[in-house]
């Protein structure tokens, strides 16, 4: 593989995340200096390798660890653990993700699971109201203990260096522990976020001593520093993510979800959690195989159950590959894109979740036979009604049926992607998040980072009665996520790498990046710039205001595919 041709799709992939991206790539000037932060670049093209993630400072920690002669994971775990620092409300050591590596020696991806898991005490009815047999209000489950899952991201960073890195993970946690120490500049996201958050910082004590220094809300332009995290990093430096699973950074952690700091005259309630000492300790980050599919000339990978974007994303074009581009213009394909991502929601909905709980039928799903089934349901001049029924990929002439089934429940919008890439031609694509945006809202007492709610992916109560739920939540259960870290090899070798934030939309800003460069022959940048639109199989098709003044608004309505309602558009 030509280190060229990774380092632009590497460099590229990430301008998936909702703001202008900087990317770096070795041979071409980065600049900055560990204060003032680098320039953002839409696409770098260079030598050497490249890094890719929203925020400069993140990206410079990981072209250093290139610099130094590191591999794509040893940068891929260092520009994660600099976005703990300087994105501490989308990802950190106090939450999850998924990491997908391409081995360019042996042309083979893997990935591991880190997603979080349930303490041994939570049961499927854990967020159910027991005084009114009713699911706990949502935002009243996010705000507590009882929404923190066990944290997998430190163990998925040992295990990613332990397995394919150089550096040992003191060493590529290095410039994270510097960044905050010395602190970072505030920039206008970074006060908007807090800002966003403020209320429900204030509701506990360590978050807004932490955040809302001198009680106000950050000022741009000024350096944010959090000693308590580099503190943190430099214990599990020294000691390994045995501090966070066996030792001291575990027992605050315990600590905090079981009595977490409430601030006197805090509004509602606040639940403590179920999280014990044991329940870290059992902790592990899992090796998976990836989802695979041959979509026309391309190979797509990505992440298998626990998280549903491999086999979602896989469904969709499976069923999309039984239509040429050809058939039809730029309007048609749009259509049968959200038609594609209607049906695979479906079905994702019904069967996927953690597969140590569940009979997945993860290859059922990306059969193509079934996808040509499920296929038979999208007319070039009707959209069908939502929320579809969905079918069984292991019981034949159950796919072309139109029923009515249940909408998705609802997922966090917050999370962040990198895309890192090597001079060997090795390319990682890591999808890590806290949940929401600020996640819990909660922070570990003098340790610097916020606990997740990721517990709250869980289905609170089946999505329809009388029907097993996948995703209800268990003792030790992983929640079903919508991460979709993606590579995509094009004879053998990389093309792109793709992810983005975003909840469940995750799936669709994948996918409908995926068919505007495979299908529709954009550049990556007119691929991923080009209006979103996203069908989740709900009733409500959400779209981004720049599509509502788009032709394609236009061309679809006269087709009567859908129309709009207010500022909504409606399938």
């Amino acid at each position: 593989m030509a280190v060229r041709h990774s380092v632009v799709a590497a460099a590229a992939a990430a301008l998936l995340l909702p703001v202008l991206t900087p990317a770096g790539a070795l041979g071409a000037p980065s600049g900055g200096t560990a204060i003032q932060p680098p320039g953002k670049q839409d696409v770098a093209i260079g030598s050497g390798g490249a890094v890719s993630s929203v925020n400069p400072y993140a990206t410079q920690a990981g072209l250093d660890v290139l610099r130094r002669g590191g591999n794509a994971v040893d940068a891929a775990v260092a520009t994660a653990a600099a976005l703990g620092v300087v994105e501490p409300y989308s990802a950190g050591i106090g939450g999850g993700g998924y990491f997908v590596r391409y081995d360019a020696a042996t042309g083979r991806v893997s990935t591991i699971d880190g997603r979080e898991t349930a303490p041994a005490k939570m049961r499927s009815d854990s967020f159910v109201d027991p005084a009114t047999g009713k699911p706990i209000p949502f935002a009243e489950a996010v705000n507590s203990g009882l929404s923190v899952g066990v944290p997998g991201t430190p163990a998925t960073w040992q295990k990613a260096l332990e397995d394919w890195g150089t550096i040992p993970l003191a060493s590529a946690l290095r410039p994270a522990t510097r960044l905050a120490d010395e602190g970072f500049v505030v920039n206008e996201e970074f006060r908007a976020q807090t800002a966003m958050n403020e209320e429900r910082f204030r509701d506990f004590t360590s978050t807004a001593a932490l955040f809302l220094p001198n009680g106000q809300l950050p000022i741009v332009g000024s350096r944010f520093r959090n000693p308590g995290l580099a503190r943190t990093y430099r214990e599990l430096a020294r000691e390994g993510v045995d501090a966070l699973y066996h030792g001291d950074i575990g027992r605050d952690v315990v600590r905090t979800v079981q009595h977490p700091p409430v601030a006197p005259g805090a509004d509602g309630v606040v639940r403590p959690g179920l999280m014990e000492r044991g329940d870290l300790a059992r902790y592990a980050a899992v090796r998976r195989e990836p989802t695979h599919t041959k979509y026309r000339a391309w190979d797509v990978y990505s992440m298998a159950p626990s998280s549903s974007g491999g086999t979602t994303v896989g469904e969709a074009l499976n069923i999309l590959e039984s239509f040429s581009p050809s058939q039809g213009d730029g309007t048609q394909m749009l259509h049968r894109y959200l038609e594609a991502s209607r049906i695979a929601f479906a079905d994702r909905n019904r069967w996927v979740g953690d597969p140590a709980f569940s009979d997945v039928p993860a290859q059922e799903l990306l059969s193509k036979g079934f996808a040509k089934d499920r296929a038979c349901l999208i007319r070039p001049d009707t959209a069908l009604t939502s929320p579809l029924a969905p079918a069984d990929p292991r019981v034949p002439g159950s796919a072309c049926t139109r029923g009515t089934g249940s909408e998705e429940p609802y997922e966090g919008p917050s999370t962040t992607h990198l895309v890192t890439a090597d001079r060997w031609g090795n390319v990682v694509s890591y999808t890590l998040t806290i949940e929401q945006t600020g996640g819990s809202a909660i922070t570990v007492p003098g340790r610097g980072f916020l606990l997740n709610n990721e517990l709250t992916d869980f289905s609170f109560v089946p999505l329809s009665a009388g029907v097993p739920d996948p995703n209800l939540p268990g003792p030790g259960k992983r929640p079903r996520s919508s991460m979709s870290p993606t590579i995509v090899l094009d004879g053998g070798k990389p093309m792109l790498a793709i992810g983005s934030p975003g909840g469940s939309t995750i799936i669709t800003t994948v996918l409908q990046t995926l068919v505007n460069r495979l299908d529709l022959d954009m550049t990556l940048q007119q691929a991923v710039s080009a209006p979103r639109i996203s069908q989740r199989n709900r009733t409500v098709t959400d779209a981004e205001p720049a599509f509502l003044d788009s032709p394609e608004r236009g061309r679809l309505e006269t087709l009567s595919l859908f129309r709009v309602d207010t500022d909504r558009v409606r399938a």
